[in-house]
């Protein structure tokens, strides 16, 4: 079995065998920064624009990658940085979550932003390499997102560097973004469990680009397959440390030259970054899973190769229960992101959920599993608590329809309660719990390892893409991966043993008369 696999058999057995290191308590005093921190860099400020048009209807809709062929421009660069990873605002309510105590105070307020992240931190870092043509000085930049400006790196056109790290045969752009996990960020506090957590991540961001691109009708089509070892030693990056995951490229509104040459030698940036953590770890299950990752060839799998990886389509038959037509989902893009949220407990079974608004999001979580490439690996399954005209139970939803086929009847309250580790959601109050079923090993057996974070980039795709719902419909949301992986398959009655629930999405209306603030960025 590879690193990988074994890696996600210690991930979905976890609630019953712990994973490695026992005991671990993170250091919260010597938690590492949100947002990197390169003393004496120069800031660049973005412009301000106007958001990026559309709805999110339009940024579900397959059918527009057609006519998404749109060029980007500096102003609708900084659009759609700001509102999926900037900091748009910041709230203060009474909820759930344990870091409620700390909100009211600056040094460690919560802001909020777009994109939904594990965790609630910044384990992603967005860089711009600027080749000739654009607005900015050709080099390297990195995304600030406390300030939205880009600090310049490196100073000199490394574009051709990062083209050549492409598959063969991706056409050259001029401008580049380029995608990385700084572990540390996220492995201070899950150690071992990062990794799984922060490629979710990736998907998350990744989502809300190609949904935001979708709707304005712009191209942005993310690699998740190039030479990463090249475009980490270009970032100046230890890949135990830091590694670049995604690369998009960003056909330019004035064209621009023809790929030049790559210049002599390996220009690399040198420029280091502060960290203010005093001891950082390494994970051994976290490093060895990232290696096997980290050397795929440059190559995109052909659309053939993920053919099956997605398991048997649940069939409709005599426990089918037919949903209303979803609705579609008119609201702005940029409302739905800035609406977005988690609910931490604040969830209220005094109000019960139409049929239609679950028919809704569960369309959008179908609809998102081709957001990041296409590929479509996973499917939904839903647990049924509070959903007017629909009993109670377990039920598996018939991709690209509105159908349920019910799994298991009855109450289904107790189990999900029981079956949830933390304390900061009620389970028993949610109108519906979606799950996320994927089957990770067979993804890698189809494309080789880098394919796990193919599946989990995925399945964060899907999570923003039913927040994201759930802000249009006024529904409260939540994700979770503190669940026990077993039972939940148990429950399910899932037999194929690749195939695994990763994720939970707690759905349903919230109480109403709460006490909230809410300061926006705009």
């Amino acid at each position: 079995m590879s690193a990988v696999d074994t890696y996600v058999e210690a991930i979905v057995r976890r609630a019953r065998e712990p994973m490695e290191p026992h005991g671990f308590e993170p250091d919260w005093a010597d938690q590492p920064r949100r947002h990197k921190y390169y003393p004496g860099a120069e800031h660049h400020p973005l412009p301000s624009a106007a958001p990026l048009p559309g709805t999110l209807e339009e940024g579900l809709d397959p059918v527009r990658d057609v006519d998404a062929v749109g060029r980007w421009s500096v102003e609708s660069l900084s659009s759609l940085l700001r509102d999926s990873y900037g900091l748009t605002g910041r709230r203060l309510a009474v909820h759930g979550n344990p870091d409620l105590r700390g909100m009211p105070w600056y040094p460690s307020a919560t802001w909020s932003r777009g994109t939904a992240s594990g965790g609630g931190l910044y384990p992603l870092e967005i860089y711009w390499v600027a080749g000739a043509g654009g607005p900015l000085t050709p080099g390297v930049y990195n995304y600030s997102s406390p300030h939205h400006s880009m600090q310049r790196l490196l100073t000199g056109d490394v574009s051709a560097h990062v083209h050549r790290a492409l598959p063969e045969g991706a056409p050259y752009s001029g401008q580049y973004l380029l995608v990385s996990v700084k572990f540390w960020k996220n492995s201070f506090k899950y150690n071992s469990f990062s990794y799984h957590a922060v490629t979710m991540d990736l998907g998350t961001l990744l989502g809300t680009w190609r949904a935001n691109a979708r709707a304005a009708g712009l191209d942005l089509r993310p690699h998740l397959w190039f030479d990463e070892p090249a475009l980490d030693r270009l970032l100046g990056l230890d890949p135990t440390d830091e590694s670049v995951m995604a690369v998009i490229p960003l056909p330019w509104q004035d064209g621009g030259p023809a790929a030049p040459s790559p210049p002599a030698g390996s220009p690399s940036v040198r420029l280091p970054e502060s960290e203010r953590s005093r001891a950082t770890v390494r994970f051994s299950q976290v490093t060895e899973a990232h290696e096997q990752t980290l050397d795929a060839p440059a190559v995109e799998p052909e659309p053939r190769r993920f053919e099956g990886v997605r398991g048997p389509v649940p069939s409709s038959g005599a426990d089918e229960h037919r949903l209303p037509v979803p609705r579609p989902l008119d609201t702005s893009l940029i409302t739905a992101l800035r609406e977005r949220r988690s609910s931490f407990g604040r969830f209220s079974s005094s109000t019960r959920m139409e049929p239609q608004e679950l028919s809704t999001v569960l369309a959008a979580a179908d609809r998102a599993t081709g957001l990041v490439n296409g590929s479509g690996t996973s499917r939904t399954a839903v647990f049924v608590n509070h959903v007017a005209d629909l009993a109670p139970g377990a039920y598996d939803h018939v991709p690209g329809t509105s159908a349920l086929r019910r799994v298991r009847e009855g109450p289904v309250a107790d189990f999900l309660q029981s079956n949830y580790f933390l304390n900061n959601y009620n389970l028993e109050q949610c109108a519906a719990v979606l799950t996320v079923v994927a089957r990770p090993t067979a993804v890698t057996s189809a494309v080789g390892p880098r394919g796990y974070r193919l599946a989990n980039a995925e399945v964060g795709a899907v999570a923003q893409s039913v927040y994201l719902a759930c802000a249009a419909l006024g529904l409260g949301c939540g994700a979770a991966l503190g669940f026990d992986n077993v039972s939940y398959r148990d429950e399910l009655r899932i037999e194929d043993r690749h195939e695994w629930p990763l994720l939970i999405l707690m759905i349903g209306h919230e109480r109403t008369g709460q006490p909230e603030f809410v300061y926006r960025n705009d």
